[in-house]
């Protein structure tokens, strides 16, 4: 198929003769031919793995194999239940894994369902229906207002043909075409007389001869796209796999040392060094942490979904918290997507218009002071003629907000007109409309006719100021008519178009009655005379704004990647304070690899981009070792989205496709949501680590409780089964807790951290130092006080296990201040998940030291109050210890 020709370029009667497509259409010999050459018209389905394989991937982890090994521990210990808790926590982590995968191929499946079902082409000189499937280059197909365009076709014939491209350009206003050829490097945005698969015909007709199909077309190259980019693994997944190894050989090689020591130096037999050296390994791999780490991840989950962030794989929520920069699109998100006219300029002067979207709310200002627009003879004029000349209806809905049914700039014109007092019921009702000229490329503007009922008639035309100045030979002031100044109004054009706005000019003529049809040829005299220009803009979300500064606050950089034109995409930058200059697609083309690089780095607006060239970005940028979040809402965004480390899609006015490659949904198409799920991802992070910080004293503490005791050659004062009970019950007791703590002061003041950043740094693994070696003292300690007073070996065990989870729940307090100096009132004031897991942990610990059946199945025995009063004065030692070792290191 000749994919690589420049169609757009072409004449369309070129492009016929290339594809060999007559008037009459092809014949059903020649279709039937050309189906069995190019294939159906469908997108190809991707190779994918099967299901078996992807699910054995999910355990190609070494933080899995940890736990996998634990397991197998647990049942050489015969400890079926510990064991079978142990490989559910990995079944369900797999299962999880396995259908978030699932998922994110359901993106390709997302963009194949948007090919069109039905056609209406042109076969053996008859219009026939037929599947979409069937079609093949150089069939003719007709379009028409609503249809879903089934192929890449060249237009041929267009009548008021406007084409909503969002999904693959990512311009809010539908594209209007024509069939005139264009520069073979025009942007996909500015192909006139192309009309893509997938995308929508919201008004007018027209025909086009299909020039590719399935495979072949925009959509699906950019399927391609998609199914060829790789997932970046997160860094939160990173970190753990580090984390494991040096976890996982840690351990290896403190049991080994166990088990050689106690044989080598003690002679004691091989058997119980076996056990010992087990136990460790038990005491040392915190069971609990994924578990842990699962339900915190979850947690911010429900906290993001609160703020309207829809998390779809579970990593995500964590990495947003390492994001440094944002690839933002411009509409919708940064922007409304409503077109409002802000400024209006007359003869008689400019005006600033109020309001947002197309509520007919707003007010009229003129250099800094409020104008009524009754006392503005010439902008109400103005405003009459947009109201006129207008296809849009706007109409409340059932929530009282302002609905449009029609083309937005329509609609951005008779808001303007209903704000001045206007009301369309009225105005249609003196002046009826009789004719009209649609809106065509070719043509510019658009013009009605009207008669009112003193026996007059009124011209009005509204397009591109240079098409309707041509057009005109004076201009409307309050006091009269005068011959018209064009440079001025030229010079007035091109200030509004430098600030990003859409202008469009309104003139109109006085006409007879008589006349009841309109031709092109009726406004051809130049008799028109010009009311004046409309500059119209996506105006800026206002919660944007802030955000964006927001994020500057935080050190997070952002781009704005659009497929909009360059004085758009600028005009919008300045607005949110982006560094001025603009580098565009083709600019971006002409660059190589070195070049490119560099912009991506220096810039940060970049317009009329193409799916391949916001991948590229995407990566350049991740190459630089940053952490990328990207937003989108078209089948153009989503290799981009997929790429990206976070792919943020939007929700409302999302496409399927760009939604499932995406591992956040914003509900409410929101740049500021996008902030707070930063914020939401910096804590979460902060309460992983918070986790982790906690978890490991306590088992490096059991661990060093039992290598001291091989290494002094004496009984083992905690046994393997109550090392489980710690691992198993205390720790995520009491870890979990720290999964509900709330940001911490100043968590969105602080820069994104390094990529390659560990988990834990020098002065938590300290901190972690500190509160091992109190842990490991209490413990010790107890258990031989006990027994230097000759208490039996099930109390001063009990004693022993108890210190240290006395001694946890004081380190829960420290552990909540990870990057603050938490005193005393501010530990103990804590969150109340805290304290219902202390309450919680104190029944279970009651319960493990006084209930008979716990008596005896994990060897306890009964201790008194002093024994309590006493573990509780050693726990509150620790916490002022650590909280003194914070204020020395000032972390």
């Amino acid at each position: 198929m000749p994919t690589d020709t420049p169609w757009h370029a072409l004449d369309a009667a070129d492009a016929a003769g290339r594809l060999g497509s007559p008037d009459e259409g092809l014949s059903g010999t020649e279709a039937a031919a050309r189906l069995e050459r190019f294939g159906p018209n469908r997108l190809t389905p991707p190779k994918r793995r099967p299901a078996w394989m992807r699910f054995l991937a999910q355990f190609h982890n070494l933080l899995i194999y940890v736990l996998l090994a634990s397991g197998a521990v647990a049942l050489l210990m015969r400890h079926w239940t510990d064991a079978g808790v142990i490989f559910g926590v990995v079944l369900v982590n797999a299962l999880i894994g396995y259908i978030q995968e699932g998922k994110a191929e359901q993106a390709l499946e997302a963009i194949r369902n948007m090919l069109s079902p039905q056609a209406v082409a042109m076969r053996d000189g008859h219009a026939v229906t037929l599947a979409a499937e069937e079609l093949v280059p150089g069939d003719r197909v007709f379009l028409a207002s609503g249809d879903r365009v089934p192929a890449d076709l060249r237009l041929e014939r267009t009548k008021g043909l406007l084409v909503q491209e969002a999904a693959l350009t990512g311009e809010s206003v539908p594209a209007a075409k024509a069939s005139l050829p264009v520069a073979a490097d025009a942007a996909l945005g500015d192909r006139l007389g192309m009309a893509y698969a997938g995308t929508m015909v919201v008004q007018g007709q027209g025909t086009g001869i299909v020039v590719a199909t399935g495979d072949g077309t925009e959509i699906g190259r950019i399927g391609h796209l998609l199914a060829s980019v790789a997932s970046v693994e997160t860094p939160l997944l990173l970190q753990m796999a580090r984390f494991g190894r040096w976890l996982t050989g840690g351990i290896l090689v403190l049991a080994a040392f166990t088990f050689a020591f106690g044989r080598l130096v003690h002679g004691e037999p091989w058997q119980d060094m076996v056990l010992a050296a087990v136990g460790l390994a038990v005491a040392a791999i915190p069971e609990g942490l994924p578990a842990v780490m699962t339900i915190t991840l979850a947690v911010g989950v429900t906290r993001m979904a609160k703020r309207n962030a829809i998390i779809r794989h579970l990593p995500a929520v964590e990495t947003l918290g390492s994001v440094g920069t944002i690839c933002t699109d411009k509409t919708g998100t940064l922007t409304r997507n409503e077109l409002l006219v802000q400024w209006v300029v007359t003869a008689d002067g400019t005006y600033r218009v109020g309001g947002s979207g197309y509520a007919p709310e707003g007010e009229f200002s003129r250099d800094g002071r409020l104008s009524d627009p009754a006392r503005e003879p010439v902008l109400l004029d103005l405003a009459r003629a947009a109201l006129l000349c207008n296809d849009a209806d706007l109409h409340r809905g059932s929530g009282g907000e302002w609905l449009l049914a029609g083309d937005p700039t329509d609609g951005a014109l008779l808001a303007l007109a209903m704000k001045t007092g206007l009301e369309p019921g009225d105005e249609l009702g003196r002046c009826p409309r009789r004719d009209a000229i649609p809106f065509e490329s070719e043509r510019q503007f658009m013009a009605t006719l009207h008669h009112d009922h003193s026996g007059h008639g009124i011209l009005v035309v509204k397009g591109a100021p240079e098409r309707v100045l041509a057009l005109c030979e004076r201009e409307k002031r309050a006091g009269g008519s005068v011959p018209l100044d064009r440079e001025r109004w030229s010079a007035m054009t091109a200030d509004l178009a430098g600030q990003g706005q859409r202008v469009l000019a309104l003139a109109m003529r006085r006409t007879s009655i008589d006349l009841s049809e309109l031709i092109v040829d009726d406004l051809g005299d130049g008799g028109l005379e010009l009311l004046g220009l409309c500059g119209l803009i996506d105006p800026p979300r206002e919660e944007a704004l802030s955000a964006v500064a927001a994020c500057r606050q935080a050190g997070i950089t952002v781009k704005m990647i659009t497929g909009d034109h360059a004085a758009t995409a600028a005009a919008i930058g300045r607005t949110f304070g982006l560094p001025d200059g603009v580098t565009s697609g083709p600019e971006l083309d002409r660059m190589d690899e070195a070049g490119f690089a560099a912009a991506a780095r220096a810039n940060s607006v970049f317009a009329r981009t193409t799916p391949e060239h916001k991948l590229r970005l995407i990566a350049a940028l991740q190459a630089d070792g940053g952490t990328i979040a990207m937003t989108g809402d078209g089948v153009n965004d989503a290799p981009a989205l997929k790429r990206a480390d976070v792919g943020v899609a939007m929700g409302r006015n999302g496409t399927e496709a760009a939604k499932e490659a995406a591992a956040m949904v914003l509900a409410d198409d929101n740049f500021a949501s996008i902030v707070h799920a930063v914020e939401e991802g910096r804590t979460v992070y902060d309460n992983l680590r918070k986790t982790i910080l906690f978890m490991l004293p306590t088992n490096g503490a059991q661990a060093v409780v039992i290598l001291a005791a091989v290494l002094s050659g004496t009984i083992l004062p905690i046994t393997p089964v109550q090392i489980l009970w710690v691992n198993m019950v205390t720790a995520v007791t009491l870890g979990l807790a720290l999964a509900f703590e709330a940001p911490e002061p100043g968590v969105m003041a602080r820069p994104p951290r390094p990529r390659d950043e560990p988990i834990l740094s020098g002065l938590l693994i300290r901190r972690m130092l500190v509160a091992l070696v109190l842990l490991v003292a209490a413990s010790f300690g107890f258990f031989y006080f006990q027994r230097m007073q000759g208490g039996g070996i099930e109390v001063a065990r009990t004693m022993a296990v108890n210190a240290l989870v006395v001694g946890e729940i004081f380190f829960l307090l420290n552990a909540r201040g990870l990057h603050s100096h938490a005193g005393l009132l501010a530990g103990i004031a804590g969150s109340r998940p805290v304290w219902l897991s202390i309450a919680l942990m104190t029944v279970l610990q009651l319960a493990f030291t006084y209930a008979p059946p716990l008596q005896s199945l994990f060897g306890t025995a009964p201790i008194g109050a002093i024994a309590w009063a006493a573990m509780i004065a050693a726990g509150a030692l620790l916490f002022l210890l650590v909280e003194l070792e914070k204020r020395l290191s000032k972390g």
